[in-house]
């Protein structure tokens, strides 16, 4: 079941590209938190949406946001995407239990293996307020991530 709008994002803590342990508590009561997953690095459409959050970084910092992106790769292909695609947000991998977090969100496709495209936009009491689910071939916008801060 995914989590929907009003109830408490399910608690985490994952591995980011770096090798650093990252949880959703890190920023509670500092930051607001938009938590994105997406099925697998190196592919067009997650890069596209990974670039544009890249590119509007500044607008999120604005909005006293942090980016989580959550992929079910491991640390080490992170590593290498996010180096390749200058990324210089948390790459988080849900690996291993392989896409335990994804489950927790509702947004993990077992017949396929990894997440779907959902996004979570988590207040700083840590309480989902928005959120959208894309299909695995379909992009989402960034500007809808940046309206759903506007509106905290």
């Amino acid at each position: 079941m995914t989590v929907e709008a009003g109830q408490p994002a399910p608690e985490f803590t994952l591995t980011n590209q770096f090798g650093e342990s990252i949880s959703l508590a890190d920023f509670r009561g500092k930051k607001n938190v938009v938590l994105m997953f997406y099925p697998f690095a190196f592919t067009s459409t997650c890069t596209g949406e990974l670039c544009a959050l890249r590119d509007s970084q500044a607008d999120f910092e604005a909005d006293e946001a942090v980016i989580l992106s959550v992929s079910c790769d491991t640390p080490h292909t992170l590593k290498v995407y996010a180096k390749q695609e200058n990324l210089v947000h948390s790459l988080l991998s849900d690996f291993w239990p392989h896409g335990e977090v994804a489950r927790a969100y509702g947004v993990f496709l077992p017949e396929k293996g990894f997440a779907t495209r959902g996004t979570f936009v988590i207040d700083k009491a840590g309480i989902v307020r928005w959120s959208v689910i894309n299909p695995p071939g379909e992009a989402r916008s960034a500007d809808e991530y940046k309206a759903a801060l506007a509106a905290l």
